[in-house]
């Protein structure tokens, strides 16, 4: 029940949902529409059509610093902002997301500008659905939001490759990122001469929300090629003019800030830092290397929660100790944004991953980027951490703050049965063989082209009366090993030998087996999110080493990529998730690949690996009214990827914890009938349940969990040691030894499905939602 409001807020509320309104009908042409009625019932939701946009002008503004403050038309300003990335949201969010972020206090949004995002293939340009800037962009300007923009080229922001594309990697001879080589350097040109020209009307002087821009981001932490970011002063400043702010961030540390920095007053510099230090001698580091007069005390980023790996326990900060830490900043005049106000989802295969002391201590990101930021993942205020934070932007702010409102209404469908509907070998009868590459030795996922999701990997070997140990001392991210001998009866699917990954075992004893034929490999390998920070960032997937077969190479390989597609990737619907919808468990009769006896590598039957396969649910919303945020429950499950509606919603993996539930925007769901699609990696729910509930889980990966996923693993897996004969190379001979256990991390990966889901919303719908939401203690 929301709580009913008095007059003047609902007038307030009122006024500005009607000018949001009017204002959203000439500018958001390029957003996407959906049938799902996200409506502003319970909330501020916000719909869009294709209209023509505004050209009424704007009397250009100023932005500058001076006297070691900033002013915005002449008048002292104090940047109270926050990070909020519209990359990690569905655009049919940002209204309400920017009501709330309003209702904190804020005046100012920084976002990120991923160029992975926008460019995920050489000339592809992507500039709508989840990647639509422009629109988000418009709507900070007509919502009275400033705007911070970082266009990178680098982002970090635990976004894979650090915002980078993928296809980068792939460039022979190797670049080196995040400097002045010359052939880095001008995919750079190429991308700022398309990003910057889009974003130029909207700085601030041209009367747009963009007060500053980023160069580059915590180049401190990874580098000190100054010519470089000299290279990208000149590039910003040719596309956007003399007046716009151009900053950086860097650590406040002085090693930092010397590598980081641009001296003088052609850049201010800004600082980041641990909340909680104490942030006044960090402000007086910051001002040597500002220009005199040029160095408002500002921390960009200044961190509400932090980030949370695979196998961790999900982070918290408290409440208090946070809002206690910006008081300190904003009791004296200081200015700071938010790291995250809001942090939204790695939808798809977006997430990023760390490195600790070497390559190989990998931590992958949940899909959640809940960040325990004060507006939740699914949009919730009514936290703790809000209302700490808002009372003390409220104590320094001259105006009045606006009223905050409701919780974001959420509603679980209850439990969804599953049906498995295909194996994942089965489909790949649906490759075209001339996509498939051959190579007498592996190549890595970029060099094939597939850059995100799975590679599979195919050769073969002479069975021998002993057990054989394969090495593979380079895999990123995740091998799952399977045999297959096409000589036995009853054996025409892979059988499932164990898993190899980066973080853990190296090494696989394969099982002894009686074929009169040869014996094909199978590696499936999943990219499971490339590292954004440090110096690790140049982080091909695949098998990036020799195989070693009892010590010996294993030559001749084939390359299958699997074409699961992206969410800013046509085509559009995903053609392996239609054909597991489309078929139940049989034989194909395609013929497919052939080894090189003649043996089909692809028409597998029987029932000898239960995964990877697909299973398959449907559930149904009765009534439009009913259509509402929801969260897909994984407990029990193994590992894998989910897909509701042909919108991939990012990886489960609740063995490992700690997320256990998925977030699912309202838009992805529609009016009757939805389908649910998942693969699973490890090891299905017995039932073949799946639940829809009404709220996050992240407490998953228990000790009990992961006790009962080894007991399982052990019972299916092979024992081994190696064979006297196993001769390791001299490389590798920290590494030859066999593991004791097979390991627990199984990953699975799609790329990331569509970026538009149809629909339509009358505006009468979206009128009367505004007027009459429950917000206003009207029921709807």
């Amino acid at each position: 029940m929301a709580r009913r409001r008095r007059t003047k807020t609902k007038l307030f509320f009122l006024l500005i949902s009607l000018i949001a309104f009017l204002a959203f009908v000439p500018v958001f042409a390029p957003l996407p529409s959906f049938s799902s009625h996200y409506s502003l019932s319970h909330r501020h939701r916000h719909q869009h059509r294709k209209v023509v946009t505004s050209t009424v002008a704007v009397k250009p503004g100023s932005f500058e610093i001076d006297d070691d403050k900033f002013w915005k038309d002449g008048e002292h300003f104090r940047i109270i902002g926050g990070d909020l990335h519209y990359f990690r949201v569905l655009p049919q969010a940002f209204f309400y997301l920017f009501i709330f972020s309003k209702a904190l206090g804020l005046n100012t949004i920084q976002t990120y500008v991923p160029w992975n995002l926008h460019e995920p293939q050489p000339g592809k340009l992507v500039f709508e659905g989840i990647a639509d800037l422009v629109s988000f962009l418009k709507l900070c300007h007509k919502l009275d939001m400033l705007v911070m923009l970082r266009p990178g080229p680098y982002i970090c922001g635990e976004w894979d490759f650090g915002g980078f594309p993928a296809w980068l990697l792939a460039i022979e001879p190797p670049l080196k990122l995040r400097s002045s080589d010359s052939a880095y350097l001008r995919l750079v040109d190429n991308w700022w001469g398309i990003l910057l020209p889009k974003v130029t009307p909207f700085l601030y002087n041209n009367g747009g929300p963009i007060i500053m821009v980023q160069i580059e981001n915590e180049f401190g932490s990874y580098g000190d090629d100054k010519a470089y970011l000299h290279h990208l002063v000149e590039l910003a400043r040719g596309h956007l003019g003399d007046e716009i702010i151009l900053y950086t961030t860097d650590g406040g540390d002085r090693e930092n800030l010397e590598k980081g920095t641009i001296r003088g007053d052609a850049v201010f510099s800004t600082v980041d830092f641990t909340t909680g230090s104490n942030p006044w001698p960090i402000f007086k580091l910051q001002k040597e290397f500002n220009a005199p007069g040029k160095s408002p005390p500002l921390c960009s980023e200044f961190y509400t929660g932090w980030l949370t790996h695979w196998g961790e326990k999900n982070a918290k900060t408290d409440a208090d100790f946070t809002a206690s830490a910006l008081e300190q900043i904003l009791s004296r005049n200081g200015s700071a944004v938010l790291y995250m106000v809001h942090g939204g989802t790695n939808f798809g295969f977006y997430n990023g991953a760390n490195t600790g002391v070497d390559e190989s201590d990998y931590k992958p990101d949940i899909t959640s980027y809940d960040y325990d930021a004060p507006i939740s993942e699914s949009g919730d205020v009514e936290n703790a951490k809000f209302n700490a934070l808002r009372r003390v932007i409220g104590l320094h702010t001259a105006a009045s703050l606006p009223s905050v409102p409701s919780n974001n209404r959420k509603m679980g469908y209850g439990s969804i049965q599953l049906q498995k509907t295909a194996f994942l070998f089965d489909l790949l009868d649906n490759i075209n063989p001339a996509d498939v590459v051959e190579s007498e030795n592996p190549l890595s996922m970029e060099s094939v082209g597939q850059m995100f999701g799975f590679l599979l990997y195919i050769s073969e070997y002479t069975p021998k009366d002993d057990k054989s140990v394969l090495l593979i001392p380079e895999v990123h991210d995740r091998a799952q090993v399977f045999t297959l001998c096409h000589s036995k009866e009853n054996s025409r699917r892979p059988t499932h030998v164990g898993s190899i990954d980066r973080l853990s075992s190296k090494t696989l004893g394969l099982p002894i087996a009686k074929c009169a034929s040869n014996i094909s490999l199978f590696v499936l390998v999943e990219n499971q999110g490339r590292v954004n920070y440090g110096s690790y960032i140049f982080d091909k997937k695949g098998i990036l080493s020799s195989v070693f077969l009892d010590g010996r190479i294993l030559h001749g390989w084939k390359m299958i990529p699997i074409p699961f597609h992206n969410l800013n990737e046509v085509p559009k619907i995903n053609a392996i998730i239609q054909v597991a919808l489309s078929r139940s468990i049989t034989v194909s009769t395609q013929t497919g690949l052939k080894d090189k006896s003649g043996n089909s590598l692809l028409l597998f039957s029987g029932n000898v690996s239960e995964v990877p396969a697909f299973f398959t649910g449907h559930f149904f919303i009765e009534n439009a009214d009913q259509i509402q945020d929801t969260f897909i429950s994984f407990s029990g499950w193994g590992k894998g990827i989910a897909v509701v509606n042909d919108f991939n919603i990012g990886r489960y993996w609740p063995s490992f914890g700690p997320q256990c539930n998925l977030y699912v925007p309202a838009p992805i769901l529609r009016h009757g009938e939805n389908v649910l699609v998942i693969l699973e990696m490890d090891y299905p729910r017995p039932e073949l349940v799946i639940h829809s509930v009404d709220h996050p889980d992240f407490t998953c990966g228990s000790r009990i969990t992961a006790v009962a996923a080894a007991v399982t693993a052990a019972a299916a897996a092979p024992s081994f040691t190696p064979p006297a004969a196993f001769i390791a190379p001299a490389t590798f001979a920290n590494i030859a030894t066999p593991p004791t256990s097979i390991a627990l991390k199984a990953t699975a990966g799609f790329t990331k499905v569509v970026n538009t889901i149809p629909v339509t919303v009358p505006v009468f719908l979206l009128v009367r939602n505004v007027l009459v939401s429950e917000h206003f203690g009207v029921p709807f």
